[in-house]
């Protein structure tokens, strides 16, 4: 026992001679932990406590040349544009062949109006850098807006091309979107082609050049393209959709009513019921199509217009016109759908051969733009 008693103050006095000998962080070591902090904090959207680590870190190293810039990403991404300008100049005094700041400070002065120095900024972020896909964006950006579309539609095609994989579907889809604005369908399938064959091949890469293949009546191709991207967006049922629509084209019943069941295994929706009593019809199978048409009126959504006119068709061809009619009517007096001349005219004549000539004037009147006049010059 007394032995153990002496061993208890020892280890005490141990302990508190270690504590007193315990070596003393350096302020470098400090700093550079203040900086790892610091990002690490901005990363998590944590702003206010990335500009307190900076701003101690820069109490121990004020001239560390690394600081500027990290605070003003900090300020960018606050949206304080000012302050990050202020910060990414002093940035740009320290190390002027930095890519990155150039980009940063055009793209704040894109942000502020400053268009012309906006280029300049960026085209040096480019001359030092070729692959900065954030300045090539910017450049996009801003070519679109001054409504140089090739310009625009070349930066966004460079920018997918140095981007990281996750981005590059982004930027090929608003390169594709602007040729297909232009009706330039030839040159937004090679843009797709190209990028398909470099293994960019997200749903929505797929499925445009799904869409542009079918235009240039590349039938075969499209359906590879669909059944890829329906493969990989399992929660989009127009995909299979679009399989079962190709299929049907080329008389492969078995295979189209195979796609359309994967369609509605995603969602159950009414313009797939039409389109497989459709099949139905086809092989003269009047009662299988009868029974797709009660499915397809039971899950009709009521708002997808081309859902509710193949579906008034399906109605018509089985004799149910009165039924057809009241969709029509319903559609046609939609606000959003009183411009749309086809959907009018086909309710108009619909209702004179039914005799309804409240709906003939109303939707008439919305084909002359008077309301229920000009029924005359309706069809």
């Amino acid at each position: 026992m007394p032995s153990r008693l002496r061993v208890l103050p020892l280890l005490v006095m141990l302990a508190a001679a270690a504590c007193d000998d315990a070596p003393k962080i350096d302020p470098k070591d400090r700093a550079e932990g203040l900086y790892i902090k610091g990002n690490a904090e901005y990363l998590h959207g944590d702003f206010d406590q990335a500009l307190a680590s900076f701003s101690e870190m820069k109490q121990i190293v004020p001239n560390d040349p690394r600081l500027p810039a990290a605070v003003g990403e900090v300020y960018l991404s606050m949206g304080k544009y000012a302050e990050a300008l202020t910060e990414f100049q002093a940035a740009l005094a320290l190390d002027p062949k930095r890519s990155t700041t150039w980009s940063r400070i055009g793209f704040i002065q894109a942000q502020t109006g400053k268009t012309d120095e906006a280029l300049s900024s960026l085209r040096k972020a480019i001359g030092l850098y070729p692959n900065d896909f954030n300045a090539l964006e910017q450049l996009a950006l801003i070519h679109l807006k001054r409504g140089e579309k090739d310009e625009a539609i070349r930066h966004f095609t460079l920018a997918a091309q140095a981007s990281p994989d996750r981005l590059k579907p982004d930027y090929v889809m608003r390169a594709v979107e602007l040729l297909q604005q232009d009706e330039r369908h030839a040159d937004a399938l090679a843009l797709l082609r190209k990028f398909a064959e470099q293994g960019v091949r997200a749903p929505e890469v797929l499925t445009a050049l799904g869409d542009e293949q079918v235009r240039a009546g590349k039938m075969d191709e499209a359906l590879a393209a669909y059944r890829e991207a329906a493969g990989k967006a399992p929660k989009d049922p127009a995909l299979w959709e679009l399989v079962g629509q190709i299929y049907a084209s080329q008389g492969k019943r078995p295979d189209a009513l195979a796609a359309f069941q994967e369609s509605l295994k995603v969602k159950n929706r009414a313009i797939v019921h039409v389109a497989i009593a459709q099949l139905h019809l086809a092989d003269n199978d009047r009662k299988a199509a009868e029974e797709e048409l009660g499915k397809a009126l039971e899950s009709v959504s009521g708002s997808d217009v081309r859902e509710l006119l193949e579906l008034s068709e399906l109605l018509v061809t089985f004799g149910r016109k009165p039924d057809a009619l009241r969709i029509l009517s319903n559609l046609a007096a939609e606000p959003d759908n009183a411009k749309n001349v086809d959907l009018q005219l086909r309710t108009a004549r619909m209702a004179r051969e039914l005799k309804d000539q409240a709906i003939v004037k109303a939707a008439c009147g919305r084909v002359t733009g008077h309301d229920g006049g000009g029924v005359a010059s309706c069809p």
